[in-house]
């Protein structure tokens, strides 16, 4: 079953943001080495439930927070969210190392991504 796996802080000032969530909660930043500017986000042990995350230096003034989903095959569920009244937002694209990634708008105006598993992807 599909469930929430990452979400997604972006920010103005990433240094900034991420001395607040250091002080606030004691959350750990790694800088990934990918071809974004992105931080990973360990928000506490493994054996505690939650999800980790990421932060990156906000693309858009309307940028929200985001939660990502996993799913098994991506391209059915872009399918799938249109055929019950959502919007891929922003179509799918590889993130090297990792998987399939696509954003969509759900009926209420929320927005997600949804992942697809698969360390091969690359852009094509």
């Amino acid at each position: 079953m599909p469930r929430p796996v990452h979400f997604e802080i972006p920010a103005d000032n990433p240094e900034r943001a991420i001395a607040f969530y250091e002080t606030v909660f004691g959350w750990k930043f790694q800088k990934w080495e990918g071809p974004v500017q992105y931080w990973t986000i360990t928000t506490g042990p493994e054996s505690e439930p939650g999800i980790n995350g990421g932060l990156l230096r906000r693309r858009d003034p309307n940028q929200p927070c985001v939660n990502t989903i996993m799913v098994a095959d991506l391209d059915q569920t872009i399918l799938t969210v249109a055929g019950n009244g959502g919007e891929c937002v922003i179509p799918k694209m590889a993130v090297p190392g990792v998987g399939w990634l696509a954003y969509f708008k759900d009926t209420e105006g929320h927005f997600f991504g949804a992942m697809q598993a698969d360390p091969l992807a690359t852009e094509e």
